[in-house]
């Protein structure tokens, strides 16, 4: 099946992992660096939109100071250390995908649709995707169906939130038309866990998926349980440890 992905590809999640890796904080230039250093084939960042209207890089609605990002200005955002989305952007080599996580805010139910978060992200997301592969994921999948109707070059994947059974993100990737549907890996069942009550076997998950005409990918499985995944036939896998996992996809490929 061809689509999105090849084989089973590595996505460095925030950059080069959750926190701060080898001296790179997530979502930063040095993070994303660090993460195409190791042998990321795509990279994942987070985007959220301040009070002016600009994109920055950060995955949590608030600073840890309790400050909530879309209350802040652009220039407020850079001196609390977020980096500005164009300024990440540059930083990722062209060969690197873009995996493109967004995170709405309450008030894009209210503001004017010229100052929400997918009306802002649009034009980058068409610029990228005249130079690079990318696509977008969102836990919001109304941002999903704005981003088919206003980039459709541009794929999207249907992100439920965590420990969402895949009976539910399937058929909701289907409905929503996304090609892609993301699984948090410990809805997938990790190993030396017991089976949960109703859940499919991770192949049979992976083979209705594909039967469905979608790509499978997971977040955030160890090296360990990524290799597991790749071997039932994932097509993606967002993970923290991206040096350890290309090791283990290598290794179990031998």
């Amino acid at each position: 099946m061809s689509g999105v992905f090849e084989a089973t590809d590595v996505i460095g999640h925030r950059g080069a992992g959750r926190g701060v890796v080898d001296g790179a904080r997530e979502n930063t230039v040095a993070s994303f660096e660090l993460a195409a250093r190791t042998g990321a084939d795509w990279i994942e960042i987070d985007v959220r939109r301040t009070r002016d209207d600009a994109l920055v890089l950060y995955h949590n609605a608030a600073l840890d100071d309790g400050r909530a990002v879309v209350d802040l200005t652009l220039r407020e955002c850079q001196e609390a250390g977020l980096v500005d989305l164009g300024e990440g952007l540059s930083a990722i080599p062209d060969h690197i995908g873009l995996d493109v996580d967004v995170k709405t805010v309450m008030e894009d139910a209210v503001d004017a649709p010229a100052r929400r978060t997918v009306s802002l992200l649009l034009p980058h997301l068409r610029r990228e995707a005249e130079r690079r592969r990318v696509f977008v994921c969102s836990f919001d999948p109304g941002l999903l169906s704005a981003v088919r109707e206003g980039a459709p070059e541009v794929p999207t994947a249907w992100m439920p939130y965590v420990r969402n059974p895949a009976d539910s993100a399937i058929p909701g990737a289907v409905g929503l038309g996304c090609p892609i549907v993301a699984v948090d890996a410990r809805a997938l069942g990790l190993s030396g866990e017991e089976p949960g009550p109703g859940r499919r076997p991770l192949e049979y998950t992976i083979e209705t998926a594909h039967r469905a005409g979608l790509e499978i990918m997971s977040w955030c499985p160890d090296p360990v349980d990524a290799a597991r995944f790749a071997a039932a036939g994932m097509d993606a896998v967002v993970v923290d440890d991206v040096p350890g996992t290309v090791t283990a996809l290598k290794e179990s490929r031998a």
